[in-house]
C-alpha cells in the first residue's frame, strides 16, 4: 500500500473539503495521485457533499421502528434542506434504512466527532496498556493506539458503521451518495436506541451481601 504523509492528505482535503481520512483512503487508492484521488472521491459523491456540508437543513423526519416484538425500539432524525426533498421516497427510505441501522448495529454516537475527548482518553490509555501487555515496542505503541481507535469508531459512531445491508459500503458513503443524488445537504441529526431491560441490574447480576 502507498504511503501518504499528512502534508498531501491535507493539500487534497483543502482541494475538496472531504474529510482527513476519507482524503487518505482516495490516495491510497489513486497511488498518491491528487488528480485521481479527486475523481475517486467525487465518483463516491465524497466531494459533492462536502460542497453542500455548510448549507442550513432545518427540514428533514423523524422516523422509528420496533423490532424484535418489542423488545428494541429506535427514534431516528434526519434533516434536509427542503420540505420538497422530507417528502421524497428515496430519502425516505434513507431514514428508515438508519432506523435499521441503529437497531442492528447499536451506535453509541452520530460521528467521531461527538465522541467526549475524556472517553477518547480513557479508550486511548486502555489501547496503549493492551498493546504494552503485548509485548508491543514502545516506539510503535501508539501507531497501534490510533490504529485501533479507529476500530473503535467504526463500532461506536454511525457514521463510520458498515452498512449492514452492504459491509463494503459505510453509513458516511451512503449519506454522501445520497446527497449527490438529490442535489441538498443531508445531516443525520440524531437518534435514541431503547432495548427493554437495558441498564437494570438483574437479579443473577446482584452482588452477594451474606455473611462469610
Amino acid at each position: 500500500m502507498t504511503t501518504i504523509d499528512a502534508k498531501t492528505v491535507k493539500a487534497l482535503r483543502d482541494k475538496v473539503g472531504v474529510g482527513m481520512m476519507d482524503c487518505k483512503k482516495a490516495l491510497q487508492e489513486a497511488g498518491g495521485d491528487m488528480e485521481k484521488a479527486i475523481k475517486i472521491l467525487r465518483e463516491k459523491g465524497l466531494a459533492a457533499a462536502a460542497k453542500r456540508a455548510g448549507r442550513v437543513a432545518a427540514q428533514g423526519v423523524v422516523d422509528s421502528y420496533i423490532h424484535l416484538g418489542g423488545k428494541v425500539g429506535v427514534l431516528v432524525e434526519v434533516n434536509c434542506e427542503t420540505d420538497f426533498v422530507a417528502r421524497n421516497e428515496e430519502f425516505r427510505s434513507f431514514v428508515r434504512d438508519i432506523c435499521l441501522q441503529v437497531a442492528a448495529a447499536n451506535p453509541r454516537f452520530v460521528s467521531r466527532e461527538e465522541v467526549p475527548e475524556e472517553l477518547l482518553q480513557e479508550e486511548r490509555e486502555i489501547l496503549r496498556k493492551q498493546a504494552l501487555n503485548e509485548g508491543k515496542p514502545e516506539k510503535v505503541v501508539e501507531k497501534i493506539v490510533e490504529g485501533r481507535l479507529e476500530k473503535f469508531y467504526k463500532e461506536n459512531c454511525l457514521l463510520e458503521q458498515p452498512y449492514i445491508r452492504d459491509q463494503e459500503v459505510t453509513i458516511k458513503d451512503l449519506l454522501a451518495n445520497l446527497v449527490a443524488k438529490i442535489g441538498e445537504n443531508i445531516v443525520i441529526r440524531r437518534f435514541a436506541r431503547f432495548e427493554v431491560g437495558e441498564g437494570v441490574e438483574k437479579a443473577g447480576e446482584q452482588s452477594c451481601t451474606g455473611n462469610t
